[in-house]
């Protein structure tokens, strides 16, 4: 078995994009429509992490969360942080189990980027 792909609405290509692709770094593998003018699907990767964006009504639901590891949560929000977004200004939390970085995306999906906490 391989590690899962969410499925996340998305309900804005160009706002998607941005953010995804510009902000946290991901790239694009695939882009699916039946028809021009119909709701996008599309596959992005960042490393090992798999997500796939959904226009399409049925697909998922708006507000879903996913936990994604990162290697260094350090490195990972210095690189976001010097892109910017102008709806995102996450801090790193420290949490018993874990160091993470929570976002929004623009369809209200939360992201938790996590390293584990080191042992004491």
């Amino acid at each position: 078995m391989g590690p899962a792909c969410p499925i996340l609405r998305s309900f804005d290509e160009d706002q998607a994009r941005d953010f995804y692709i510009r902000y946290l770094g991901f790239v694009v593998t695939f882009e699916h429509r039946f028809e021009p003018d119909l709701p996008l699907y599309l596959g992005l990767r960042r490393g090992d992490c798999l997500l796939h964006l959904s226009e399409h009504h049925g697909d998922c639901t708006p507000g879903s969360a996913v936990r994604i590891e990162v290697p260094d949560i350090d490195a990972f929000h210095a690189e976001i942080t010097g892109r910017g977004h102008p709806r995102a200004r996450p801090g790193i939390t420290d949490q018993p189990w874990a160091r993470e970085v929570q976002i929004t995306d623009p369809a209200g999906n939360r992201l938790v980027f996590w390293q584990a906490q080191a042992p004491e």
